[in-house]
């Protein structure tokens, strides 16, 4: 039976695993930062994105000032056991530095997992954020949060698994107190490099909850390895002010990155993004793509994110896009160049987006039945009005 959850656990069950808050030697630190180092010191990361921080995506991202990248999340028993789901991982000499995220919770898995990929990266990341309920219903990612012990065990037994270093990725505990007493305990197990998003594991909008930076600041405080921020970096500007207030040594983006993979640019200070460029961006994937090809669903879904807001405004192009049918070099051929001469012919950078007919049908039809509605209460009160 697992722990008690991890937003009811108290203080003291947190310390009874983990052990108390007193500073303690940390015999690989040392170690970390010769690790940190020899990769560059990178401060600008692309983020662990299932299905979306793939090897064509996170060279476009390299490409516009992204200096380290994390793979998609894999699950480690299916990469193990399943050739055809270990295809989809895919790199290049030029994709480094580079750390493959695992999410697991068993440690044989994780370990055998790993083992796959340790000559092709600098380290394995393990996945201890995922809030969502696919990773309730799988225990794995944020939930383990409710079994330290666990945790625990999948860090050092990877870490004594392989030649290469561990690093980690997690969410914050409501309580600054367990917070700090998790981070720690994941670093005597000893990861090497440890990401904090600012966000606890039942705050997963991520439009709507801003994350905190304060648990972020205080960990990079207590830990002697380096540490990344994750959370409320919309474009460059936040990346130094979240750099500036928590002191890490680096950041990471997820979703902002997705419309923007240019977000790390230093030309972001000066330029900000407009939609227009999002053209130009994804001329820039789909070639990548054409050299490293990976599954059309991971393509679409770059497609609408990168120009989303113009294929709402040219409705054939969505079509031509939703349909299939097309490949990499039809995508090219017949939407990008379409949409990069009528984005130039427009003479603005943001799209309009209009209804499809469909959907134009449908709010008439809306707007009659509510009309005819509020004609039969007008009726309704003639008659009363009548009888009184």
């Amino acid at each position: 039976m697992h722990a008690a959850s991890a937003a009811g656990t108290s203080a003291a069950a947190v310390a009874e695993v983990v052990g108390d808050a007193e500073p303690m030697p940390v015999p690989h630190a040392a170690a970390a930062w010769e690790f940190w180092r020899r990769m560059g010191a990178p401060k600008y990361h692309v983020a662990p994105m299932v299905d979306q921080s793939e090897l064509p995506y996170r060279m476009l991202c390299r490409a516009n000032g992204a200096t380290c990248a994390y793979s998609p999340m894999y699950h480690a028993r299916l990469f193990h056991e399943d050739l055809k789901y270990r295809a989809e991982f895919t790199t290049c000499p030029e994709d480094r530095p580079l750390l493959v995220q695992f999410c697991a919770n068993d440690p044989g898995h994780l370990l055998r997992a790993a083992k796959l990929v340790e000559d092709k990266c600098d380290a394995v990341d393990i996945n201890f954020g995922c809030p969502q309920r696919i990773a309730k219903r799988g225990f794995y990612g944020a939930f383990l949060m409710d079994d330290l012990e666990l945790v625990e065990k999948l860090v050092r037994e990877l870490v004594a698994g392989l030649k290469i270093p561990v690093t980690c990725k997690i969410r914050i505990f409501p309580e600054i107190e367990k917070t700090l007493a998790y981070a720690k305990m994941i670093e005597r197990a000893g990861c090497s490099v440890l990401a904090v998003h600012g966000r606890t594991r039942d705050q997963k909008n991520t439009s709507e909850i801003r994350a905190d930076w304060e648990p972020i600041r205080r960990v990079k405080a207590a830990l002697s390895i380096p540490v990344l921020a994750n959370g409320n970096v919309r474009h460059l500007g936040d990346a130094a002010e979240l750099l500036a207030y928590t002191k890490c040594d680096g950041v990471l983006s997820a979703e902002s990155l997705l419309v923007d993979p240019s977000l790390f640019s230093p030309s972001r200070l000066r330029t900000p993004y407009s939609s227009a460029e999002g053209v130009r961006l994804l001329r820039g994937y789909l070639t990548n793509v054409l050299r490293f090809p990976v599954p059309m669903r991971m393509v679409k879904g770059h497609v609408h994110k990168l120009v989303g807001g113009w294929l709402s405004e040219f409705h054939d192009l969505r079509d031509l896009v939703n349909r299939g049918g097309l490949d990499i070099q039809g995508l090219l051929d017949q939407v990008v160049d379409e949409l990069d001469r009528r984005v130039s012919s427009l003479g603005r950078t943001e799209p309009v987006p209009t209804l499809t007919e469909r959907a134009r049908q449908r709010l008439e039809a809306e707007r009659a039945k509510q009309a005819a509605i509020e004609e039969q209460d007008r009726e309704a009160a003639a008659l009363a009005a009548l009888d009184a």
